[in-house]
């Protein structure tokens, strides 16, 4: 499978494991690139020194290339970006943010550099301020998502048009059909969330990652646009903040409902009614939590066997 992405990160598969809030600590990210993905850690629900902790432990479970997701929103992000150089962290994917910020000095230290995009205009953007690769990420992904709720099938076509760097797909991506069919739109990569939530190695709650397994078509619904927009499962406290939206609800009032640390008590802690629970469309199709090299292999199969499928259906 080697390709632009393979050769850019240095890993077996253009598969990234996504680094997710509350679940993508050093035991999936080190899994993922033990299995040749690209793991990556979430830092987002890190102190800087949780951090620093994280990717030390990291070194110490892989010796393949992982890398660190940083919400360029979080409030002590020049922290964090410190420790990155600090550890030598040799690939950084930055979202929620203007990818100049951090770019030129991450590179400088001779990092790679990824930015996660929701639109082509946002692609071009990133591709200005010289990142190595983009994340086009659809409507259908779980956590926090695009406004204008551009699907993955329309999303990636229209990024590789603007593109001339390497393009990763998310959003609606958990089995190897559906890497398949990113890569037939014109994605050279991949990054899953989901289906690696639902992995052993991950941190959410067991309480969580058994609801995952459980979802149905229909489970999961876009809510508090007037904020950040975010795909929650609907529990009792994505109804409360329904109820608020089809009032009218401010913002300032659906912030007050969300409150601190909702989305730590529902995937951290496992509150399942009061908590708020990120995740994506495609989690329908998961029907057990599995190892991350299972998942791993699953995919490469059924990627595999979905091409030879295709390649008889065009003869």
């Amino acid at each position: 499978m080697e390709n632009t992405v393979t050769k850019l990160f240095g890993i077996k598969y253009p598969i990234i494991q996504a680094g997710m809030i509350w679940t993508s600590g050093w035991r999936l990210a080190a899994a993922a690139s033990n299995a040749g993905c690209l793991g990556l850690i979430g830092s987002a629900s890190m102190y800087p020194e949780v951090l620093r902790a994280h990717i030390r432990q990291c070194k110490l479970a892989t010796d393949r290339p992982f890398g660190v997701n940083v919400a360029l929103i979080y409030p002590q992000v020049e922290e964090l970006m410190q420790i990155i150089v600090e550890e030598k962290v040799p690939i950084v994917f930055t979202s929620a943010g203007n990818p100049k910020t951090w770019t030129s000095h991450l590179k400088e230290h001779g990092i790679k550099v990824a930015h996660v995009v929701s639109s082509a205009a946002f692609a071009r953007k990133a591709q200005d301020a010289k990142v190595d690769a983009v994340v086009a990420e659809g409507f259908e992904a779980g956590g926090h998502n695009g406004r204008d709720e551009t699907t993955t099938l329309c999303l990636i076509p229209m990024v590789r048009q603007v593109l001339d760097i390497p393009l990763i797909a998310a959003g609606g991506i958990g089995t190897g059909r559906t890497m398949l069919a990113a890569f037939a739109l014109g994605a050279e990569g991949v990054q899953v969330g989901s289906r690696f939530a639902a992995s052993v190695e991950s941190s959410m709650h067991e309480a969580f990652k058994q609801k995952i397994i459980d979802l149905k078509e229909g489970d999961t619904q876009l809510a508090l646009k007037k904020l950040v927009p975010v795909r929650l499962v609907k529990n009792a406290f994505f109804k409360q903040v329904e109820e608020a939206e089809s009032r009218g609800a401010s913002a300032a009032e659906l912030q007050e409902i969300l409150g601190r640390a909702r989305a730590k008590k529902g995937m951290f802690e496992g509150d399942l009614d009061e908590g708020e629970l990120e995740i994506g469309q495609i989690a329908a199709l998961f029907n057990s939590i599995l190892t991350v090299d299972e998942i791993v292999n699953d995919l490469v199969k059924e990627f595999n066997q979905a091409q030879s499928e295709l390649k008889g259906l065009l003869l």
